[in-house]
């Protein structure tokens, strides 16, 4: 099952290793975290999305957000699995072209809405903010062309509403 957790966090040195290693130990892969100062330069808001075998209410879910919620640099951590929320991802993909493939390139990411960042001879630079279904599926459109070279931040997501 996928997971999302929200921590506030301390803004110091060592803090997102700590965060980590409590995955780690307990045998969960850690999908995408990003990490980022918030309105307050000595917060930092981590956002974290794992996948367990277990269960929602499952020891392992469960554990983790308990352990993460007990370090004493968090201030704050949200199950957002539990809640509605609003995520984003930026994707960067260089992507090979010739000047044949380039008209058909540019129907797909005016679908997407993607923007063109750089383009060359034999490549076009693309970017993207979206959801990670969004993402996923320009990456889908796009690989029969050849990805060259791509990055991803991971997720980035807050509550929806007044919370």
């Amino acid at each position: 099952m996928k997971h999302t957790i929200s921590a506030l966090v301390a803004n110091r040195s060592g803090v997102l290793a700590d965060m980590a290693e409590e995955f780690k130990r307990r045998g969960l892969n850690i999908r995408s975290i990003s990490s980022g100062e918030t309105e307050n330069p000595e917060v930092s808001r981590m956002v974290i999305c794992f996948e367990s075998e277990d269960g929602l209410n499952g020891d392992d879910t469960g554990g983790v957000i308990e352990a993460v919620g007990r370090m004493p640099f968090v201030i704050q951590v949200d199950d957002l699995s539990r809640r509605e929320f609003v995520d984003r991802e930026l994707v960067l993909m260089k992507i090979q072209r010739d000047g044949e493939s380039l008209s058909q390139l540019m129907q797909i990411l005016e679908v997407f809405r993607a923007g063109v960042v750089g383009l060359g001879e034999r490549s076009i630079t693309i970017e993207l903010s979206g959801d990670s279904e969004r993402v996923e599926g320009l990456i889908r459109m796009l690989s029969p062309f050849g990805i060259l070279s791509m990055a991803r931040t991971g997720k980035i997501a807050l509550k929806r509403g007044d919370e």
